[in-house]
């Protein structure tokens, strides 16, 4: 692939990325630091002025190198995602989706909570 064409993919994948943690900010359930996560990476690969923005920045930048040096998910982080997902497994099984969806999403979102409480916190 074109070193140029790269760089603006990963330009773009890092914007879309700001733009959805932006949006998570004020829309309750839309994550916003695993999108901040994910354009940190991304401008790591094409856009390295906007990585060290993030990493810098000072609400969520502590939440991304904590993230990059330990993996640690802080527990109030945890406890949100968990409710969260109880929240939206609880709406999920009042719906009319099909019995296969009522099933299958709250056990992918059990396996998450799992791996999530197993990272460290610190």
């Amino acid at each position: 692939m074109h070193r140029g064409l790269a760089r603006l993919l990963w330009r773009a994948l890092a914007l879309l990325s700001v733009l959805l943690g932006l949006i998570g900010i004020v829309l309750p359930g839309l994550p916003t630091v695993p999108f901040l996560l994910l354009a940190a990476w991304a401008g790591g690969k094409g856009w390295p002025a906007l990585e060290t923005w993030l990493l810098n920045h000072p609400r969520h930048g502590p939440a991304i190198r904590r993230w990059r040096e330990r993996g640690a998910v802080p527990r109030r982080a945890k406890w949100a995602a968990t409710g969260m997902m109880t929240l939206s497994a609880s709406l999920l099984a009042l719906s009319a989706a099909p019995l296969a969806v009522k099933l299958g999403t709250p056990a992918v979102m059990a396996a998450v909570a799992i791996w999530l409480w197993r990272r460290p916190e610190h």
